[in-house]
């Protein structure tokens, strides 16, 4: 049996590369039902400074492919705290490069506060949608 019930974890996912898998199969590796959320273009746009190089619907057909996924949502908002309203999940992972970060300080508050939990997972050095865009030679 998993720790996790149902564990939760967003990003954008564009260009969709194995650091997105390993985040995803170590969330699986821990709950009995995976969440996933896609950032819309628009949200990206609005934190990242750029849209995403792939859309909204192929990034979500991509994760929908990926065999640790049990259901894709659209993330039009980084609260996740609201998320964890709507979706009731046990367990919030997240990259290790966002501990500490306000937003998920409070968020882990938040969730102890209700039983659940935060778990930070280390990224996957030397790979990223940013570094293969610039490989490409975008900005």
């Amino acid at each position: 049996m998993k720790k996790y019930k149902i564990g939760y974890t967003a990003g954008v996912f564009d260009m969709f590369h194995v650091g997105h898998l390993n985040i995803l199969k170590r969330a699986k590796e821990n709950c009995e039902h995976l969440i996933v959320a896609v950032s819309t273009d628009e949200l990206t746009e609005s934190y990242k400074g750029r849209r995403p190089v792939i859309s909204l619907n192929d990034r979500m057909e991509i994760i929908k492919s990926v065999k640790y996924v049990d259901e894709v949502v659209i993330q039009e908002d980084r609260d996740k705290i609201k998320a964890y309203e709507k979706y009731k999940f046990d367990v919030l992972f997240v990259g290790s490069d966002w501990q500490g970060d306000e937003m998920f300080i409070k968020t882990e508050e938040y969730m102890r506060a209700r039983g659940g939990e935060v778990v930070y997972f280390p990224r996957t050095e030397g790979v990223s949608s940013r570094m293969l865009a610039k490989r490409r030679g975008d900005k």
